[in-house]
C-alpha cells in the first residue's frame, strides 16, 4: 500500500455505505474493528445529512481476535435486524477485517433473517470507493429486483425509465436528478425508478418495469445497468448530459430508445448566449487542465473546448477502470492522458503544464491555490462547500448556466486582480495580501516553477518586470521568456531577456 496525505478514494467499504446511505430502507452491517468508524463523518460533516448512516459496525477490540469473531458478526447483525427492521439488508468487510476471513456473507445466511440480504465481497487492497458502490448497487439489484414485473408503458402509454447511479455523498448528484427527471418529464417519458437515491427496497424490485435506464454516474450504475439489459432486455443511455451540446445529444438519445419523436428545443438556457457575448471574448483560448473522475473529467474537456472556446491542455483522471474513456478523449486535444491515483503527479503536471485555469477535485483546489492558479471544482472528492444549500445541478441546460458562471467566475476575477495590481501601493491594497480570487488573505501565492527551472534561473528584476504583466497573459509571457532562453542557451534571463523575448514573439 502507498501512504498518502490525500486520497482521490476512500476503501470499497465506503462505496457501499455511499449506496446504503442514500437509500430509505435498507441496512448495512459492517464487520470492522474499533475506530473504522470514521466513515460516519463523511455524511454528517461534509454532505452535512441530519442523520447517520444506517450502518451497524461490529467494533471488534484486537482481544476479540484470539476468540469468536464470527460469533460477534452475527450477534450484530440480528441486533441490527431487531432495532431498526429493514426491508433489506447488505453485510460485508471492512479493509481490516476481511483479513480474518470471518465470511459475512455465509454467517447472515445462517441466521436465517425474515429478509434479503446482500452480501459483499470488495477486495479491499485492490479496488477503491466507486468501484464498491457500483458492486454494492449491483448485488441490491441482482437480490431485489423482481422478474414478473409488468411494463409499465403497456398501460400508460407512455414510455418509462429508470435513473440509476445517483448515491449519497455525490457530486451535485440530488440536484442533478431534479433537473433530468423534470427534462424526461418534459419530453413525455416517466420516470420508473431513481436509485439508489432515496429508493427503498420496493423501488429496487420495480427495476425491471421500465422500457430503458438512464445511466447518470456510469462510476456507479455501469454495472448494474449492463446486468439489466442482459437480463431483461433494457438498453441504457451512453451521454451524461454535462454541457449543451451534450444534453441536445442525451435527448435525442433518450427519444430514440422510447420510439418517440425528438421534440423541437427552444430554450437552452443563458450559456450559449454567454459564451458568445463581447464580455466573454477575451476568454477564447484561455489554457485549462482538467482531472477528476472519468465522467466528469470527460465531459468537462468537451464543454471546456466547444462550448466555451477553452485550450485544453491537461487531461486526467483517478478511476482506472474508466481510464479508456479519458484515453480516447485525450486524443482528441492532442493531449497525454494522465492516469493516476496520486495527486503529487497531478501537482507536478499542472505545474509543467501552467494552465490560466483548473478544473478538478477538491485535492486540485488546494494545487491551484499553492500554484496561484484559478480552479473550479468539477468532480469528487468534493469539500462541504461543495454541497450548497442552492439548487444548483452540473446537468442538463440549467447546469450549463451552473457551468458557465463556475468556470468563467475565477477568470474574471483574475482579470480583476490585475486592477487591483495596478493600485498595489494603496494603502488597501499590497502584494502580501493573496489574491482575492484564490480565497485567501494570507500571503501572495507563487508562481508555479517550470520545468526548465532546472537550468534556467530568473533574475529578480525580470521577476518583478513580469509581475507588471497582466495576470491573465503573465503565464504566457513566462512560456515565451523561457522558450527564447532556451534556444539561445541563456541561462539567466534579464530584464532585457523578457523585452527581446516580447519583440521576438510580437513580429
Amino acid at each position: 500500500m502507498q501512504l498518502s496525505v490525500w486520497t482521490y478514494e476512500g476503501p470499497p467499504h465506503v462505496g457501499a455505505m455511499r449506496v446504503a446511505t442514500a437509500m430509505k430502507d435498507v441496512h448495512y452491517v459492517l464487520h470492522a474493528p474499533q475506530g473504522d468508524t470514521y466513515a460516519d463523518l463523511l455524511f454528517t460533516m461534509i454532505e452535512r445529512r441530519n442523520v447517520r448512516p444506517p450502518v451497524t459496525y461490529t467494533t471488534f477490540e484486537a482481544r476479540d481476535l484470539g476468540a469468536d469473531t464470527a460469533e460477534i458478526f452475527k450477534r450484530a447483525a440480528k441486533d441490527a435486524f431487531d432495532r431498526f427492521k429493514p426491508n433489506a439488508m447488505i453485510v460485508g468487510a471492512s479493509c481490516t477485517a476481511e483479513l480474518i476471513q470471518d465470511d459475512p456473507g455465509g454467517l447472515t445466511k445462517a441466521l436465517a433473517l425474515p429478509i434479503p440480504v446482500a452480501p459483499l465481497e470488495l477486495p479491499s487492497y485492490t479496488r477503491k470507493e466507486n468501484w464498491g458502490a457500483a458492486e454494492t448497487f449491483y448485488q441490491l439489484v441482482r437480490t431485489l429486483v423482481d422478474r414478473e414485473a409488468v411494463k409499465l408503458s403497456t398501460a400508460s402509454g407512455r414510455p418509462s425509465c429508470n435513473i440509476i447511479g445517483p448515491t449519497a455523498l455525490g457530486f451535485r448528484h440530488r440536484d442533478d436528478v431534479k433537473e433530468i427527471s423534470g427534462l424526461l418529464e418534459n419530453i413525455g417519458i416517466d420516470v420508473n425508478v431513481v436509485a439508489p437515491l432515496n429508493a427503498c427496497a420496493a423501488d429496487i424490485a420495480r427495476l425491471s418495469a421500465a422500457d430503458f435506464n438512464v445511466v447518470l454516474y456510469p462510476e456507479i450504475g455501469d454495472t448494474a445497468a449492463r446486468w439489466l439489459e442482459r437480463e431483461f432486455h433494457q438498453p441504457f443511455t451512453k451521454i451524461v448530459p454535462i454541457g449543451v451540446g451534450a444534453s441536445r445529444d442525451f435527448i435525442k438519445e433518450v427519444c430514440d430508445l422510447a420510439g418517440i419523436e425528438h421534440p423541437d428545443i427552444a430554450d437552452l438556457g443563458n450559456m450559449p448566449w454567454w459564451s458568445r457575448s463581447i464580455d466573454s471574448t477575451y476568454l477564447t483560448g484561455k489554457r485549462v487542465f482538467v482531472f477528476g473522475d472519468a465522467t466528469h473529467a470527460v465531459a468537462a474537456a468537451r464543454v471546456a473546448t466547444e462550448e466555451l472556446g477553452f485550450e485544453v491542455v491537461g487531461l486526467g483522471c483517478y478511476n482506472r477502470e474508466f481510464a479508456r474513456d479519458v484515453r480516447t478523449a485525450a486524443k482528441r486535444y492532442d493531449v497525454e492522458p494522465l492516469i493516476t491515483d496520486d495527486y503529487l503527479a497531478v501537482e507536478d503536471a499542472i505545474a509543467k503544464a501552467q494552465p490560466e485555469l483548473v478544473l478538478g477535485t477538491q485535492m486540485e483546489r488546494h494545487i491551484a491555490k499553492r500554484l496561484g492558479i484559478p480552479c473550479a471544482v468539477i468532480s469528487a472528492p468534493v469539500h462541504v462547500q461543495d454541497f450548497p444549500a442552492r439548487y444548483s445541478p452540473q446537468m442538463g441546460f440549467e447546469g450549463a448556466n451552473v457551468l458557465f458562471d463556475t468556470w468563467v467566475h475565477p477568470l474574471v476575477m483574475g482579470l480583476e486582480e490585475h486592477l487591483l495590481h495596478m493600485f498595489r501601493n494603496d494603502f488597501e491594497f499590497n502584494d502580501e495580501a493573496g489574491a482575492s480570487h484564490l480565497g485567501g488573505h494570507g500571503a501572495a501565492a507563487q508562481e508555479p516553477s517550470p520545468e526548465t527551472d532546472n537550468i534556467i534561473r530568473w533574475d529578480p528584476a525580470a521577476e518583478k518586470e513580469l509581475k507588471k504583466i497582466p495576470f491573465f497573459v503573465r503565464g504566457k509571457a513566462r512560456r515565451n521568456t523561457e522558450s527564447y532562453a532556451a534556444e539561445r542557451q541563456i541561462q539567466l534571463i534579464s530584464v532585457d531577456t523578457l523585452y527581446d523575448a516580447k519583440a521576438h514573439y510580437g513580429r
